[in-house]
């Protein structure tokens, strides 16, 4: 898949991800539903690699790297989010879920030396600017709550853990260990030690026999995480965690899409100008703008 095909997969698939997550939440703990999502998302990635004879053999130091991907990226990162969610409103957790763009940048300069691009900070910018103009109904609604401010950061929080996850799946690559087997190994080592935990804080393994819950497990395991992260991670090997992590400020206007289509979602001329400042944002992180000859002079 060429970069294009794999960025729009990966925002597609995740923007519809948001209302699926809202179906996990109920009777089962969200620490379980992120245990049973990972667990599934892995047999069917280790399925896949053993029809194709795909090697699993690698060093003590790179199983290293890949348990702390799956803890980062699988495990602490969507434990958190699907807590946060359940404090906030899936409209503020939008916005700050962009923060992944800044974390990137960071950690890509402190941990793999990349350089600090200009045009992806601004773009970013203008991004998180769009984002904020679409949500700013919903987020006008809400009192903020001691229980919202926690929601908060704990929504941040997530959202650090990810943006290290991508710096290590970058080294991983570097190392050349291939994406399908590091996410296939990451996200079972995620499973269990979340089992682990899960278990050690007394939770139950409870299961919602119903066909939301099942229908939403299957679909965020299989599309949301196997072939989201698969393209996602792929992507951010080829053009940097950077550039990669603007992902985030496009995959909540694909939720509003699907909002749209399942919430009755009612668009407004202040969503549609944050569509076209997000879109600008994208023009100037990518450097697109560098093909116009005015640029070129300047």
């Amino acid at each position: 898949m060429n970069n294009i095909a794999l960025f729009l997969t990966s925002a597609f698939i995740w923007g519809s991800t948001w209302i699926m997550i809202t179906f996990q939440l109920g009777l089962v703990s969200p620490l379980v539903s992120v245990v049973y999502r990972f667990a599934l998302a892995s047999g069917v990635l280790f399925g896949y690699c053993l029809l194709r004879r795909r090697s699993f053999h690698f060093s003590l130091g790179e199983h290293f790297y890949i348990l702390i991907q799956g803890l980062l990226l699988f495990g602490f990162n969507y434990w958190l989010t699907y807590i946060g969610i359940t404090k906030i409103n899936s409209a503020l957790a939008a916005i700050l879920s962009t923060s992944i763009v800044y974390f990137n940048v960071v950690f890509a300069r402190i941990f793999l030396g990349d350089k600090i691009k200009n045009d992806v900070m601004i773009g970013a910018t203008i991004g998180v600017i769009g984002i904020s103009l679409i949500f700013l109904p919903q987020i006008n609604k809400e009192e903020l709550s001691s229980d919202i401010w926690l929601g908060i950061l704990i929504i941040l929080a997530g959202s650090l853990f990810a943006s290290l996850g991508n710096i290590v799946s970058a080294k991983t690559q570097r190392l050349k260990i291939p994406v399908m087997q590091a996410n296939a190994l990451g996200m079972g080592y995620a499973s269990v030690f979340l089992a682990v935990i899960a278990l050690a804080s007394g939770l139950n393994f409870e299961f919602e026999l119903t066909g939301k819950y099942i229908g939403s497990l299957v679909y965020l395991a299989v599309f949301g995480s196997v072939i989201a992260f698969g393209s996602f991670l792929t992507l951010l090997g080829r053009i940097g965690p950077d550039k990669a992590g603007y992902i985030s400020l496009v995959y909540p206007v694909i939720a509003l899409v699907f909002s749209t289509i399942f919430e009755a979602y009612q668009w407004n001329l202040l969503g549609l100008a944050g569509v076209l400042v997000i879109l600008a944002g994208n023009f100037i992180a990518m450097g697109k703008y560098r093909q116009f000859s005015f640029f070129k002079r300047a």
